[in-house]
């Protein structure tokens, strides 16, 4: 399950193997999809699917958005979070020999959680906008893996070179239709102990919800502003879901700082959900143990 939206370049996104947020029968509804796919398109090999899920109230709409006959960049990620060496096992399915001479007759579904993060060059790109779309932006991968979904992210957050401070303040500026979307998580962060500083819009929303923010100026407004408050080390994390793209608007003003000042900055809805999700399970736990790939596998890898 990609954490960033549909949109956003599968090469770009963070992924979770196994889902982490969707409801069983819409899990099965896709297994039982892919299953008629590969088998009316007679697939011998991998193949992948993109879906994308639409949830509405508690309605769950499952939308296809490509099927490729071949194998996917995400195939090494789940190999690795299997133990179970997809390229080698397509490739002699190829070449006549069948699932069952393999050994490989049903599905394997690790009880840990393994969690995909890509690593972007934007501190070697002075003043590009960071917001991720269609167009892959990334330059590697890295990966974490534990037994609970928000250290595995934070594993991997921190293995793809992303701050992720215990304390400290936390701007967020987001799109009209985030601000109501992030209220649960901004009272998280509250609880945990961080300082929200926001525009005068999105703490508006989040001060009708009852959580204590800080307003700062937009950049139009005057000084100090947030670019200010960046370059005097105040910010430690940045939320900003844009209205806009390109940097030569505010947002992306902001964003080129973060890069330039080594500051966080997610720009999707649900990374910043994810993320207020990993900085709680590192304040319960903020040495997680460490493993070899070798000692996950083997041990916790399930046969259903």
């Amino acid at each position: 399950e990609h954490i960033e939206e549909a949109g956003v370049h599968s090469g770009d996104s963070a992924c979770v193997l196994p889902p982490y947020s969707l409801p069983e029968h819409v899990v099965q509804e896709i297994k039982q999809a892919t299953y008629a796919l590969a088998t009316a398109l007679e697939v011998r090999g991998l193949m992948n699917i993109q879906f994308a899920v639409k949830h509405a109230g508690g309605d769950y709409q499952v939308y296809i958005l490509e099927v490729n006959p071949r194998a996917s960049r995400t195939s090494p990620f789940v190999s690795k979070a299997t133990n179970v060496s997809l390229a080698k096992l397509a490739a002699k399915v190829m070449v006549g020999h069948t699932l069952q001479e393999l050994g490989l007759t049903s599905e394997v579904t690790p009880k840990h959680i393994s969690v995909k993060e890509s690593v972007f060059p934007f501190n070697r790109f002075a003043g590009v906008d960071i917001i991720l779309g269609p167009e892959m932006k990334s330059t590697g991968e890295v990966m974490g893996i534990d037994s609970e979904f928000p250290i595995a992210f934070a594993k991997s957050q921190i293995a793809a070179g992303n701050k992720l401070p215990d304390k400290g303040t936390v701007f967020i500026s987001l799109s009209g239709r985030h601000k109501f979307s992030l209220i649960p998580a901004a009272r998280q962060l509250k609880d945990l102990g961080f300082r929200i500083v926001c525009t005068s819009g999105t703490a508006r929303a989040f001060r009708e919800a009852g959580i204590e923010v800080d307003v700062v100026r937009k950049l139009q407004e005057g000084r100090p502003n947030l670019l200010d408050l960046m370059a005097n080390k105040e910010i430690q994390f940045i939320f900003n879901t844009p209205s806009g793209k390109g940097a030569r608007t505010d947002e992306g003003k902001i964003r080129a700082a973060a890069v330039l000042n080594g500051v966080a900055c997610v720009t999707t809805l649900p990374g910043c959900i994810a993320v207020v999700q990993a900085l709680e399970g590192l304040q319960k736990n903020p040495t997680p143990r460490v493993k070899a790939l070798q000692d996950w596998a083997p041990l916790d890898t399930l046969i259903q």
